[in-house]
C-alpha cells in the first residue's frame, strides 16, 4: 500500500466515522430484542437479495480470473448458494446468542454505602481491513451490532462489487427499520472502498478503538506495521497434523484429507503433515492415494520419498503457508522432535495430534504453544461458527486474549462503576482509618 491521502477525503472521512460512533454510542444502550430486529432485517434482506448478490460477485471473480490472481484468494473471493446460507445462518447464529453488554462481572461492596459494579461493554468501533472474503461482510457487521460496536468495513479491491452489494443490502434493510423504529442506525456499519481510506484510518488512532485484519501474510503484518492502534489477528496459517505412532490409520487417513482439503484456502488448513516413523510405512502409502485422489501435490523430506514416490520437500516448505493443494511431509522419530518441529515452524495458529494414547495426547496438547490444540479431529474445526460463537470477526493468534477464533467476547471489554454518597480515601487513610468490607453482594 501507498500513496498520500487528500486532505478533502480525510476530513468526509473522519466525519463520517464520527457519525458511526455516535451511532455506536446509541447501539450500546439498545436491548437484546432491539438488536436481534435489526439482526433479523439483513438476515431477510440477504435472502431477497441473494441473485443480486452472487451477481455482484461473479463480476469480481471473472475480473480476479483475469488478472490471473492466486487461486487460493479466488477460491476465498468466490461465492455460492451455499456459501450465502451460510452467510445468512451466520446472521441468525449471532441473534441466538446472549447480549454480551451489561453482564455485571463484580458487584462489590467496599464499604457501606460505596458499592463496586464490573460491567461488560462495547469496544467503540472496530475497522476490519480484509482481502477477498466477502462473506466476512456479514460475520463482522452481525457481530458489531450485537456487541453494540460501530463497524468500518474495508474489503479488498478484488471483491468490491461483491462488497457493495452485500453492504447496500444490509444498508438498505438497516435504514427502513430505522426509519419505522428508530432502533439500530444504518451507520453502525460503514463500507470503505478505496486504499486511500485505508491509509486513512490506520492513523485515526482517536476514533477507531481496534483494527482486525484478515488476509495474507505480507497484509496483515503491512497493518501491523503502520498504525498505532491495537491490531488483533494473525499474519501466519502453518498448521501441523501429527500422525503418532500409536494413531488409527483409517482416522489418520481422513482427518488428513479434510485437515488439508476441505477448503485449503483456509488458514486452519495443514500445510505440514508429520508422521512417526513407526507408522510410515503403513501411513503414508495410504495417505498418497486418498490425497493424491483430491488432487493435492505431496513434497516430502528424504525419508519420506523413500516410502512413496512425491517431490522433495525443502527447508523453505516446512516454514510456508501454501493456501493450496499442496502438502510437505515430515518423518519424525518421537513426540519431543514433533514439538520442537511445530515450535520452530508453527505460527502459533491450530496443531492437531492422531493417536490413541492418551498421555501422547495429553502432552501434545499442554506443550504445543498455538491458539488451537487438537485430539484426533480436523485443524479445520478452528472456526468461530463451528464452536458455536455465531460467527468470527477474525482469529487472533496472539497470547494475551482473545486468542483462536473471536466472536463477542472479543469485541467486549469492561468498565468498573463506583457508587458512593460522599466517601472520600483520606477517611481509609491515618490512625482512625475506616476499614473496608470488600463484601460480594
Amino acid at each position: 500500500m501507498s500513496g498520500n491521502v487528500s486532505i478533502g477525503l480525510a476530513e468526509n472521512l473522519v466525519l463520517s466515522i464520527q457519525r458511526t460512533r455516535t451511532a455506536a454510542i446509541s447501539l450500546a444502550k439498545l436491548t437484546n430484542a432491539t438488536k436481534n430486529e435489526a439482526l433479523e432485517a439483513i438476515a431477510i434482506a440477504l435472502e431477497q437479495n441473494s441473485e443480486t448478490i452472487l451477481a455482484a460477485n461473479q463480476k469480481d471473480v471473472i475480473a480476479a480470473n483475469a488478472a490471473q490472481l492466486p487461486k487460493a484468494l479466488i477460491a476465498r473471493l468466490k461465492l455460492d448458494a451455499h456459501k450465502i446460507k451460510s452467510m445468512i445462518a451466520g446472521v441468525r447464529d449471532v441473534m441466538r446468542l446472549a447480549d454480551p453488554i451489561g453482564d455485571r462481572q463484580i458487584h462489590r461492596e467496599l464499604d457501606a454505602g460505596l458499592v463496586l459494579e464490573r460491567l461488560s461493554c462495547p469496544l467503540g468501533v472496530i475497522g476490519v481491513i480484509f482481502e477477498a472474503r466477502p462473506d466476512a461482510v456479514t460475520q463482522i457487521a452481525a457481530l458489531g451490532i450485537k456487541s453494540g460496536n460501530g463497524v468500518i468495513l474495508k474489503g479488498g479491491s478484488e471483491a468490491v462489487h461483491s462488497c457493495e452489494a452485500i453492504s447496500s443490502v444490509m444498508h438498505n434493510a438497516l435504514e427502513k427499520l430505522y426509519s419505522e423504529t428508530q432502533g439500530v442506525s444504518p451507520d453502525v456499519v460503514q463500507l470503505l472502498t478505496t486504499r486511500a481510506e485505508t491509509l486513512a484510518i490506520l492513523k485515526m488512532d482517536k476514533l477507531i478503538d481496534l483494527i482486525i485484519p484478515r488476509g495474507s501474510n505480507q497484509f496483515v503484518r503491512y497493518i501491523q506495521d503502520h498504525t498505532n492502534i491495537p491490531v488483533l489477528g494473525h499474519a501466519d496459517g502453518v498448521c501441523h497434523l501429527y500422525v503418532d505412532a500409536a494413531a488409527d490409520v483409517t482416522k489418520a487417513v481422513a482427518i488428513a484429507v479434510d485437515s488439508k482439503t476441505q477448503y485449503p484456502a483456509a488458514c486452519n488448513a495443514i500445510e505440514t503433515l508429520l508422521v512417526n516413523s513407526r507408522i510410515a510405512p503403513e501411513f503414508l502409502p495410504l495417505a498418497l492415494v486418498a490425497l493424491q485422489e483430491r488432487g493435492v501435490k505431496l513434497l516430502g523430506c528424504d525419508r519420506t520419498q523413500k516410502i512413496i514416490d512425491i517431490h522433495p520437500a525443502t527447508e523453505s516448505d516446512w516454514s510456508t503457508e501454501y493456501c493450496d493443494l499442496i502438502l510437505s511431509i515430515k518423518i519424525i522419530d518421537s513426540l519431543a522432535e514433533t514439538i520442537a518441529h511445530i515450535t520452530t515452524y508453527g505460527s502459533k495458529h491450530t496443531e492437531a495430534i492422531v493417536t490413541e494414547d492418551q498421555a501422547i495426547a495429553d502432552i501434545f496438547t499442554s506443550d504445543i504453544d498455538a491458539a488451537g490444540v487438537f485430539h484426533n479431529c480436523s485443524t479445520r474445526f478452528a472456526d468461530g461458527f463451528r464452536y458455536g460463537f455465531g460467527a468470527e470477526v477474525g482469529i487472533s493468534t496472539n497470547k494475551m486474549p482473545p486468542r483462536g477464533p473471536v466472536g463477542l467476547e472479543g469485541l467486549v471489554t469492561y468498565k468498573y462503576r463506583l457508587v458512593g454518597d460522599g466517601h472520600i480515601v483520606a477517611d481509609y487513610t491515618g490512625t482512625n482509618a475506616k476499614s473496608f468490607t470488600h463484601r460480594d453482594l
